[in-house]
């Protein structure tokens, strides 16, 4: 359930960067009758994709970079985070899928909106807590 979660919360933030930040472009992709439901279908997609970086292809960035992240007192992380949305929208055009990042200051920016949007609805959700709080 938790994983279902951090994915539309992930497919959240990125319909929200999408609206706020000038040089990220979602566009519903052919799947489906209705425009709307090829943009959630679109923004699923790249939700996925973009956890399955941070997954896999962050932790090993973030390893080789361990120094400058503690020489920068961890603002390179913001570096690290914008490079993982232009990687993630560089496989969904691989993949056919209609997501675009024109640019080293969208992916900055939205990287930024997209970690503000889903931690709140992370925290809202309760995704991060343990199950066994109660005791």
């Amino acid at each position: 359930m938790n994983l279902v979660l951090r994915v539309l919360a992930t497919a959240a933030a990125v319909w929200v960067a999408g609206l706020l930040v000038p040089g990220i472009h979602i566009a519903a992709s052919g799947v489906g009758g209705a425009e709307g439901a090829g943009t959630v279908v679109t923004l699923l997609i790249v939700a996925v994709v973009i956890g399955l970086v941070n997954a896999v292809v962050k932790p090993i960035v973030e390893a080789f970079s361990g120094c400058m992240i503690l020489l920068t007192l961890g603002l390179f992380l913001l570096v690290i985070n914008a490079a993982m949305l232009m990687l993630s929208a560089w496989i969904c055009a691989r993949l056919g899928v209609p997501f675009t990042v024109e640019g080293w200051g969208a992916a900055f920016l939205g990287s930024i909106v997209v970690s503000i949007v889903s931690g709140l609805i992370n925290g809202l959700t309760g995704v991060n807590r343990d199950s066994d709080q109660g005791r």
